[in-house]
């Protein structure tokens, strides 16, 4: 059930990385956030809650690209100085991605929530809040903005908090993408019950990226399971790559960020998806 308390504590094996930062900042944040609006207001906010749109069963359809609206990042700074996250949302929409992910972290990815919220109501795609999600009230949050999934990072989390945090998405109907970057993380996802896993090459902790380890993690992979690839994806071919090793979603970001126009080179992505 979700509440107004937090007791969320990093991992002893993160402090001194880029998200014990991370979280230090965004932990008075959500506090600031519970003070103004507290969870029964967004309770009541949801008494008739706008119909989601499952990200899982969009994957199962079909594969497909979850194209990211990314401001900036740790690891590459300023992507777009002039990026406009709406239009780039329309955009998106219009070039065959099958669902938008939005950062909604300000300190580090210059993300907001109402980005989420005004891109609710201009496409039917789902859409995924990405953010450092700690805390329940953050899941209700993402809800009452609109979002139709949410990104769970398992390295923040012991199995037994992972599984709880999940709980909580799964009573506000939506589905949490429960991201993975080695073997341990992947059983502990897996035990926890995920049935949407995303696969990050990129290493939280040094931000060095790898693909093999997408394809190394797809094999241990239960049926049932839908694996969704992300970040370091810079070509079609590596789309394709990966596709051939299981993955149904690829979540693409800083390649899109970095083009002339973010909607037509999603649209070559998918073409040549669709070619493979």
């Amino acid at each position: 059930m979700i509440n107004d308390g937090s007791t969320y504590s990093l991992p002893q094996e993160l402090h001194g990385t880029v998200l014990e930062r991370i979280i230090a900042l965004r932990l008075p944040e959500i506090a600031a956030a519970r003070m103004k609006f507290p969870a029964e207001s967004l309770r009541l906010g949801l008494a008739r809650p706008p119909q989601l749109r499952s990200l899982k069963r969009a994957l199962q359809r079909r594969p497909g690209i979850i194209a990211e609206i990314k401001k900036a990042s740790p690891s590459a700074g300023l992507l777009r100085a002039d990026l406009d996250p709406l239009a780039t949302g329309i955009a998106y929409a219009k070039g065959g991605a099958a669902a938008i992910s939005v950062l909604t972290e300000a300190n580090f990815f210059q993300g907001s929530l109402e980005t989420l919220a005004y891109l609710r109501w201009q496409t039917d795609l789902p859409l995924l809040r990405k953010d450092f999600i700690v805390d329940p009230y953050q899941v209700l949050e993402a809800r009452h903005a609109g979002a139709d999934a949410v990104l769970l990072i398992a390295a923040l989390f012991d199995g037994a908090t992972l599984r709880g945090l999940r709980g909580c998405v799964e009573e506000m109907e939506m589905d949490a993408l429960v991201e993975v970057h080695g073997e341990a993380e992947l059983d502990r996802a897996l035990e926890a019950g995920a049935s949407l896993i995303g696969v990050n090459h990129r290493d939280l902790r040094t931000f060095a990226v790898d693909l093999h380890i997408g394809e190394r993690l797809a094999r241990r992979m239960p049926g049932g399971v839908v694996a969704v690839a992300e970040s370091g994806m810079r070509a079609p071919d590596d789309l394709r790559r990966l596709a051939a090793a299981g993955y149904r979603g690829f979540l693409v970001g800083e390649t899109f960020m970095r083009a002339q126009s973010p909607g037509a080179a999603l649209a070559g992505f998918v073409s040549a998806l669709e070619r493979k």
